[in-house]
């Protein structure tokens, strides 16, 4: 992958309000692959049933999502995505989202993007379809 691009991205993601509001970081990105943690905090995180809210994994999940599709260097929007919740996180714990490409034309790509905790327990499995517009990246 472009270093240059590489370290946009990272930067884009250090400065996203949202990502930042969620205390979300992208630690690992590579063609085709990102790894995004969030630690679950439960006091702000929670549903009405005290455990984790479906929109906080699902945030998770979309920012390694955002961020492995720009991979390819042009903008590349969200067509659908669609979650499997599998387990709870309990308070307290990090949470990884790995998003991989699994096929990819010059207008669409597919993506395979799980959640675990620290622990290695599955949290969340989704299948992400984008669209590539083949507009430059705008912060490039």
């Amino acid at each position: 992958m472009d270093e240059k691009l590489k370290e946009v991205i990272f930067r884009q993601v250090e400065q996203e309000p949202f990502a930042k509001a969620l205390k979300m970081e992208l630690v690992q990105l590579d063609d085709g692959f990102s790894a995004v943690e969030m630690a679950y905090e439960a006091g702000v995180m929670n549903n009405m049933f005290g455990r984790a809210h479906g929109g906080a994994i699902f945030s998770l999940i979309d920012e390694a999502f955002e961020t492995v599709c720009q991979t390819v260097g042009s903008v590349t929007v969200a067509l659908n995505v669609a979650v499997n919740f599998v387990a709870s996180p309990e308070a307290g714990a990090v949470l990884r989202a790995e998003a991989r490409e699994v096929n990819s034309t010059k207008k669409t790509a597919t993506y395979d993007i799980k959640v675990h905790d620290q622990n290695g327990v599955l949290i969340a499995v989704c299948q992400a379809l984008a669209y590539r517009t083949g507009k430059p990246l705008p912060f490039l």
